[in-house]
């Protein structure tokens, strides 16, 4: 795609919002900023940076006026692909795209991206660092932090990008062999060299109609895969099995039977990666036994007088908390809550009665949590983290572990995971 001269529309204006306006003035294309919150939202370095590029902004809401004089218009991943913005869009027959799409346009090296329900960050951080054990130079972006656009104009000397990707990054990817508009071909389909399914399960229903619709946006990540490309898939996971039949990609399973000697799944799935591009199994087995985790996901802040106090903030679904209750030994005293996403949290019932000494429950699903889980155990409300924190503290036993898991978003206290991790850990840190 060519962009230099056109106006391109950017909807949302956060970090990958950010990252797509330096990104477009960098191929001297013009920038156009709509953001439904207020300008208080955006850094002063940044909205100094785009007055200097001459930049446009709407806030506090969009507005068709302003959206439809684009020649593009990319969308940043917490914009869904029915809003109003893309249905006045296609109405004007403009070019509209995802922010992963849009970048990857200008990406001229192999791509390895990574979708599923959990496990994304782990499994898209150890593939990098194979690589990286390999010799290879990699750059780590996506959902794990780091927006593709911040850096797929400086990929010179990179062999590989792996991609972590949400479903949100992905449900605007759209089938380039399909018939399209005379907007819509403006874009190529995004097309990984490697795909990576991890595993599918109840999430993002907040977001999503239904579980087959958030289904049917993490399986886009195959839908423009040719025959030289991988795609490596769950062989234990029943979703997984359908997509063969609908892709061209050559398909690679993990997590089999005959795998006897990996018993994790996330490490069953980066040696496959590792097999596709011939790294050392060897040398695969030594990055997992160095590894020390990703931050906000099982992560030991400390310990004090006995008790362990864990981050496990980036566990924003029931199925990831369940693999933080099933790696912990030791009793929990577990902190939950949050924003809802449409979760079905009973399918943790048994193991927390199991598992959970006592509960805190915090923010906006206190009552869904309650509900769920008050018959199994003890449970109390907090009205806040560093409330949950002093009554777990309070409760723990020699030998017991204070785990946050919180099985929801951040969104009612906290911009992102990565702040309500910091904020737990800063708490925990300041404990005598």
């Amino acid at each position: 795609m060519d962009i230099a001269g056109k106006k391109v529309t950017i909807i949302g204006g956060k970090r990958s919002g950010m990252a797509l306006a330096r990104l477009v003035i960098r191929l001297n294309g013009k920038v156009q900023l709509s953001e439904k919150d207020s300008e208080d939202c955006l850094p002063h370095e940044f909205k100094s940076w785009a007055a200097q590029h001459n930049v446009s902004f709407e806030f506090n809401g969009h507005t068709p006026e302003f959206v439809t004089n684009s020649d593009v218009i990319v969308l940043s991943p917490g914009v869904p692909f029915d809003s109003k913005c893309v249905r006045w869009a296609q109405e004007k027959n403009i070019c509209v795209c995802g922010e992963i799409e849009f970048a990857a346009q200008f990406c001229s090296k192999p791509i390895i991206a990574v979708t599923g329900s959990n496990g994304k960050t782990t499994v898209a951080t150890l593939i990098s660092k194979i690589f990286q054990k390999a010799g290879h130079q990699v750059c780590l972006c996506g959902n794990v932090g780091f927006p593709f656009s911040e850096f797929v104009c400086d990929l010179d000397h990179v062999d590989y990008v792996v991609l972590e990707l949400s479903s949100f990054q992905l449900e605007s990817v759209h089938d380039s062999s399909l018939p399209t508009s005379e907007g819509s071909r403006a874009v190529e389909g995004f097309k990984p060299y490697i795909s990576v399914i991890l595993k599918f399960s109840h999430n993002h229903l907040d977001r999503h109609k239904d579980l087959e619709e958030y289904f049917a946006a993490k399986k886009r990540i195959t839908i423009n895969q040719s025959s030289e490309d991988f795609c490596v898939l769950n062989y234990k996971d029943s979703e997984s099995h359908a997509i063969p039949p609908k892709i061209e990609a050559q398909v690679v399973y993990f997590n089999s039977d005959d795998e006897m000697t990996v018993s994790n799944p996330n490490h069953s799935a980066v040696l496959a990666v590792g097999q596709i591009c011939s790294v050392d199994k060897d040398l695969c087995h030594k990055v997992f036994k160095e590894f020390e985790g990703v931050e906000h996901r099982l992560e030991k802040v400390r310990s004090l007088n006995g008790v362990d106090f864990i981050n496990d903030s980036k566990a924003t679904t029931a199925q990831a908390a369940l693999w933080a209750l099933e790696n912990i030994e030791q009793p929990i005293l577990m902190i939950c809550g949050g924003r809802d996403k449409n979760i079905d949290f009973s399918v943790l019932g048994e193991t927390v009665q199991q598992k959970v000494k006592q509960m805190f429950v915090i923010g906006e699903a206190r009552a869904k949590i309650r509900k769920a889980f008050d018959e199994l155990i003890n449970l109390e409300e907090c009205d806040g983290l560093e409330e949950a924190i002093t009554k777990a503290r309070q409760n723990a036993s020699k030998g017991d572990c204070v785990l946050l898991s919180p099985m929801c978003t951040s969104f009612d206290m906290f911009a992102d995971f990565e702040e309500r991790g910091r904020a737990f850990k800063k708490i925990v840190n300041n404990l005598t």
